[in-house]
Parts: structure tokens; C-alpha cells; sequence
């Protein structure tokens, strides 16, 4: 098969912020790309395993509390947000957490949704006149938000590769001092997209040491969260590791969504906690920026904030189709059971002649042969110390019925079979 390129050229003139020149076509445009030319084996129905996006029933009772809402459609809202979700959003922090004394008038604000909030803090943070050109620090692969955020507030990026082979720690020492010196962003993701790593205690402790070092903000995404495996290991926060450690939160923030935890990515409902004077800073950004959550939403969130039963049957989903799925595409894949999230992360470069190019390869023929899309790793990941730690990976999303998830199985392996 041969080597798909995907166009590079730019997507606009001089007439524009030059920094939009530096962003890359999201990983699904690039999928497009890949596909153009591909007829899907017309005998066999789409299975998608590519997008992230959660597909069991949003609960009803959340449904009916955002029609309840609506009525808040004739008002204004405030950037802060009504008081009842920030009180839900910390009695949930110290709940989830074993956290005390979350003040939700000054350590946490509502946002719409991690993505946009992660996007706007970027902005808030970055200063651009410190003498030097800022530097953001991001894991690789990664969320592709962290790198247009970091590009477009002006900054320039530090990929730290993270390999199965290291247990897909932080690579610290890629980094000189004197680029160190020029962090003014850490971007954390935990548990991992794609990788579904969860960062130990004793990460954090090195982590924060550096930020101690170094004065950097430390922006711990964490809306994989609330999908693991084992009720009584649940994933380690950012907040819940500096209580541990004796720590305040200090350039410390975190960020966290209901799209996966209660099923509602429609919604674009989330919030940020931590470091009290940068959320000041970042309230007065989003007070220009616009983003206000609607009153409907909010009234829907705090219903969702308050109860836990529904996210304990949809972990029981996730850890059904893991229970189902793993053992039928380890055996043909390199792959095994995730610390948390929903995704099987897959090494595919054994399948491929084309070392090099076998995420791409493996996806373009899968979705020809067999109609099941997966997302190639060097999607999410961009070449750093001359490797590109996504390539030779597809990133599997067992986000559809049990059902679908395993006739997908079945024909990844009769695919696998075949090669």
C-alpha cells in the first residue's frame, strides 16, 4: 500500500493571525484525507471506534432537569455561574477527592465544557512580554487543543514523548534548564488520552518540585476521570495529590467535564478548581471572552454534580465491554487493559511491511475491508527526538453498545488474520 501524505498546504492568507499558520488539520480532517479514495466494504455496516464520544443513554433524569431549566432562557447569565453549581461542583471535588474546604465562590468556576476552558486558560496564562518566548510543555501524543492553545497565545511547544516502554512516563531530562526556565505551562493529562495512563503519587511529587523550580502552572486535564475499572482505585487527581503532599494549591489548576462521567457531550458542561488567584485572573478573561454557561445547562449540571449512581452504572459499561473486548484484541494486537479511560491504545506496526506508515495503513485498509474506523497514533502525536511515539498505534474507542464493540473485535481479528 503506499505511503498516504496528508495535505499540508496552508489553510489561509496574510490577512490573518499568523499563528493560525501553525496549527496542523485536527486528527479527523486527517482521517478524512485518509479515507478519500476508500469504498467501506458495502456487505458490513459502520462500527466507528475512532471519535471519542461517549454513546450510552444520557440518564433521563438529567434530560429532565435541562427541560426544567428552561426558563432561565429569559436571563442573562453570569460568567461565575449561579452559586448551587459551584457549591454541587465543590461538594462533588471534596466527595470524589477526600478533599475539605473547596471554597466555590473563589476555587472553582464552571466552563463549557474541558476543551473550551483549556483553550481560554492557555490565553489567560501565557505571558507573552517575560523577555523570553514562553514555552509550553505538553505530553506527545496528546489532546490536540493543548498545541493550537499553546500556538495561538503565542508560545512555542516541548513535546516530552511518552512510550510504553518507559510506562509512558514524562521524559524530564529532553528538556535542558535553560529550556525549563522558559515553562510557563505544563499541560498534564490523566488519565491519558490515548494512552490511558494515570499519573502515581509519586509523579505528581516529581512534577511539582519542577513547577516549584521552575514557577510554572501546572493544567492537569482530568475528563477521563471517572472511567476505571476498579471502584476502589480510582484514578488520583491533581488537587487530591498536593492535599497528600501537604500542599496548598499553588499554580495548580484542574480541569474536568460531565460529557464522559454522565454521558452528555452535548452539553459542553465542565469546570475548573485550584489556585485561587489564577482562577481570579482567568474569571476576569472569560468575564471579555463570552463564555457564560446557559441557565438550562446549569440547572441540568447540578442535577448531574449531585448524583453518583449513574456514572456507577456507566462504569459498569466500560468495564463489561474492557472485560469483553481486551482479551480478543490483545491476542492480535499489541495491546492490554488501560488504568482508566476508554480507550485501547494498539500497537499495529508487526501488521505492516511499511513500519513507518502502519497506523495509516492498518486504519485505510481496515475501513475498506472490514468498515471499522480506528484512529491512527501519528494523528495525535507530532515527531519529537526523531520519532513520532503515535506512529505504529491505533487508538481504539470502545464508546458503542457491547454489541457493536464486539463484532468490531471480530473483525479486527479476521483482519488481523488476513494480513
Amino acid at each position: 500500500m503506499p505511503l498516504i501524505i496528508i495535505d499540508p498546504t496552508p489553510l489561509f492568507d496574510n490577512n490573518v493571525n499568523p499563528f493560525l499558520s501553525k496549527l496542523h488539520p485536527y486528527p479527523f480532517e486527517k482521517l478524512r484525507q485518509l479515507f478519500a479514495g476508500v469504498t467501506p466494504n458495502p456487505s458490513l455496516r459502520e462500527i466507528k471506534l475512532s471519535i471519542g464520544e461517549p454513546q450510552h443513554e444520557t440518564p433521563a433524569f438529567i434530560k429532565e432537569a435541562l427541560s426544567a431549566g428552561l426558563g432561565g432562557l429569559s436571563n442573562y447569565p453570569t460568567t461565575l455561574g449561579v452559586p448551587a453549581l459551584r457549591r454541587a461542583i465543590s461538594a462533588w471535588l471534596e466527595r470524589r477527592y477526600g478533599l475539605a474546604g473547596i471554597d466555590p465562590e473563589t476555587q472553582v468556576i464552571p466552563v463549557n465544557g474541558s476543551r473550551e476552558a483549556l483553550f481560554a486558560f492557555t490565553q489567560t496564562v501565557i505571558d507573552p512580554s517575560s523577555g523570553h518566548r514562553p514555552l509550553v510543555v505538553s505530553p506527545n501524543p496528546f489532546y490536540q487543543i493543548y498545541e493550537g492553545a499553546a500556538y495561538l497565545a503565542g508560545a512555542d511547544l516541548r513535546f516530552l514523548n511518552t512510550l510504553p516502554e518507559n510506562d509512558y512516563a514524562f521524559a524530564y531530562d529532553s528538556l535542558s534548564d535553560e529550556e525549563w526556565r522558559r515553562v510557563q505551562l505544563f499541560f498534564v493529562c490523566s488519565p491519558g488520552n490515548p494512552t490511558g495512563k494515570v499519573l502515581d503519587l509519586d509523579d505528581w511529587r516529581t512534577l511539582f518540585a519542577l513547577s516549584d523550580k521552575y514557577g510554572f502552572i501546572i493544567a492537569s486535564d482530568e475528563c477521563y476521570s471517572e472511567i476505571f475499572f476498579d471502584e476502589a482505585k480510582p484514578p488520583l487527581g491533581c488537587l487530591q495529590a498536593a492535599t497528600l503532599l501537604g500542599r496548598s494549591f499553588e499554580r495548580l489548576v484542574m480541569f474536568s467535564s460531565l460529557s464522559k462521567r454522565s454521558n452528555v457531550p452535548g452539553m459542553r458542561s465542565g469546570f475548573v478548581a485550584g489556585d485561587a488567584v489564577i482562577l481570579k485572573a482567568f474569571l476576569l478573561y472569560r468575564t471579555y471572552h463570552g463564555c457564560a454557561m446557559s441557565p438550562a445547562i446549569q440547572a441540568a449540571s447540578i442535577t448531574a454534580w449531585n448524583d453518583d449512581a449513574h456514572v456507577l452504572e456507566n462504569r459498569r459499561q466500560y468495564r463489561e465491554k474492557f472485560a469483553a473486548v481486551t482479551p480478543l484484541l490483545s491476542g492480535v494486537l499489541g495491546t492490554s487493559m488501560p488504568d482508566a479511560g476508554f480507550y485501547l491504545w494498539a500497537r499495529v506496526e508487526r501488521q505492516s511491511p511499511v513500519p513507518d506508515s502502519a497506523d495509516t495503513c492498518f486504519a485505510r485498509a481496515l475501513v475498506a475491508d472490514y468498515n471499522v474506523v480506528v484512529l491512527p497514533g501519528s494523528f495525535l502525536a507530532r515527531e519529537t527526538g526523531g520519532i513520532n511515539p503515535g506512529a505504529g498505534f491505533v487508538r481504539i474507542a470502545l464508546v458503542a453498545p457491547l454489541a457493536e464493540c464486539l463484532e468490531a473485535a471480530d473483525r479486527i481479528q479476521q483482519f488481523v488474520s488476513k494480513l
